[in-house]
């Protein structure tokens, strides 16, 4: 973490270094040992989206620095429910955790399954720490022609039938995508596909107009103008897409919506060992080639305390239960 405090001396530098240390150390004694055998990180998704790969990478960085091997498992299906509800159910002991992205804070408003099978994001779990952010961009294919976020809404609203590709229904960029109709007076067609990769094919061949996307997916193909970024679907600018304006901007001052990430552990699971756990990750988000690796995937390393995760994941909870509601969004 930086500081724009003046450098102290070399006594009170090495107070202040030993004063750090003490605080790192600190949790992990506490953990009376933990780990003493290999950790689980779900997955409740298939292996080789952006959640996958970060799991991965935290998994290698934390079996390092806590000497126990750390395990990836994919439990996919039903907009991440299933895989939630496993470790929800899991014994709190700190060997079976979950990597989730921000549509874990909403599943559940859009999916229906059985009320005895479902999870609550707020409830039911341990947070850790939230692990990433993610800027939704508004982006367009070369085939629509679009440069700018105005000149889609002044098409919409003259009565041109336009499309946006989601990577599914309910997902943050679907709630997005309406959220913005809704701001502009316009009604720009939802077509939900399986995932980030079809939606990302179909826009490429101009099958679809737009899509709210993260900026991963369509970075390879901004540079041949093959998709262009048109706006930001947060209050600001991301360093991501400097050029592209934020919906404030664009006059949407009630819009900010972002994805995120979070470490999540079972309810009851020790706080001594959420402390480690944190403890340890806020470091490994620290390391400069897990922020550059995490860059590839659109993804600013972000850290946090478990309140603070805690709060993110029950206001956006909160948030998007009344926005799915509003618009009656629910899951294919």
């Amino acid at each position: 973490m930086s500081s724009s405090h003046p450098c102290p001396g070399r006594r009170a530098a090495v107070a202040l270094a030993a004063a750090f240390a003490a605080t790192a150390v600190a949790p992990a004694a506490l953990a009376a040992g933990y780990p003493t055998k290999p950790i689980t990180i779900i997955v409740a998704y298939g292996a080789g989206g952006d959640t996958d790969a970060m799991a991965r990478l935290f998994g290698e960085k934390l079996s390092h620095r806590l000497g126990q091997p750390f395990v990836v498992e994919n439990r996919a299906g039903a907009s991440g429910i299933i895989g939630s509800n496993y470790v929800a159910r899991a014994k709190p002991d700190g060997y079976t955790l979950l990597l989730a992205p921000s549509t874990f804070a909403m599943a559940t408003h859009v999916v229906k399954t059985d009320s005895a099978a479902t999870y609550d994001p707020v409830k039911d779990f341990a947070p850790i720490t939230q692990t990433a952010s993610q800027p939704l961009l508004l982006v367009a294919s070369q085939a629509s022609g679009y440069t700018s976020a105005a000149q889609v809404v002044k098409d919409a609203k003259s009565g041109k039938a336009l499309t946006y590709a989601s990577p599914g229904s309910g997902s943050p960029m679907h709630v997005l995508g309406e959220v913005f109709n809704q701001a502009a007076g316009i009604k720009l067609s939802h077509i939900p596909y399986k995932g980030v990769a079809p939606a990302v094919n179909d826009l490429l061949g101009g099958h679809v107009q737009l899509s709210w996307m993260t900026f991963g997916p369509v970075e390879p193909y901004l540079a041949s103008g093959k998709i262009r970024i048109l706006a930001n679907g947060a209050a600001e600018r991301t360093p991501l897409a400097p050029d592209a304006p934020s919906m404030a901007e664009l006059g949407y001052k009630n819009i900010n919506v972002t994805a995120w990430q979070g470490l999540y552990a079972p309810k009851r699971t020790p706080e001594e060992v959420v402390r480690t756990l944190n403890a340890h990750m806020v470091e490994v988000l620290k390391m400069p080639d897990v922020i550059e690796k995490m860059r590839v995937f659109g993804a600013f390393a972000t850290n946090s305390t478990p309140a603070q995760l805690a709060k993110l994941t029950a206001d956006d909870y909160a948030y998007y239960g009344k926005v799915i509601k509003e618009f009656g969004i629910q899951a294919d």
